[in-house]
């Protein structure tokens, strides 16, 4: 590789790294091609990036804050995923495509600029996406409305209940 290809590599992953909120480290050796594609169509489906780079050149794109942690993971080959938007989304197909392919090991990576290791990474996998804990949230607040609704309409229910049997009761005396 020339020294300008190699200039180029690292501007391209010094340009991901500083839009990234996550990136996920993988041991990649053993998977064969097809697989390689077969994750690599499964992130880019959902807007993610999974690109193979020398730890060499990687080392020398990291001067982003936060993102030095990652160095002391940079040993044998190394794919690394790029999560711009939704890192969870991220995180659950490495760790299911890595639960159908044992050769894929997650080692750790950074999120939003904190060191993750791979324990981190499979908790992250298990959270809903946010588009559920966003509906989560909403349903939650939803029904403390239609509580304290309930409560405030239960005085002036009563209230009409309670002349409603006053109604009744003057009628059955006046018959």
């Amino acid at each position: 590789m020339k020294r300008s290809e190699k200039e180029a590599v690292v501007q391209q992953t010094s340009d991901r790294l500083s839009r990234a909120k996550a990136v996920i480290l993988a041991d990649y050796s053993g998977l064969k091609v097809e697989q390689m594609t077969e994750l690599r169509q499964q992130l880019t489906a959902k807007g993610l990036d999974f690109v193979v780079i020398k730890n060499r050149l990687f080392k020398r794109a990291l001067d982003e804050p936060g993102l030095e942690a990652m160095g002391d993971q940079l040993t044998g080959p190394n794919g690394f995923g790029f999560a711009y938007e939704e890192p969870v989304d991220l995180a659950k197909i490495l760790v299911d495509f890595a639960k159908d392919n044992p050769k894929l090991e997650v080692k750790g990576g950074v999120l939003e600029g904190k060191p993750v290791m791979a324990s981190q990474v499979e908790a992250l996998a298990k959270l809903p996406s946010r588009d559920v804990l966003l509906a989560m949230l909403l349903g939650a607040m939803n029904g403390v409305a239609r509580n304290f609704v309930s409560v405030l309409a239960a005085n002036p229910r009563g209230l009409v209940t309670a002349l409603q049997a006053i109604a009744d009761q003057k009628g059955q005396e006046a018959a």
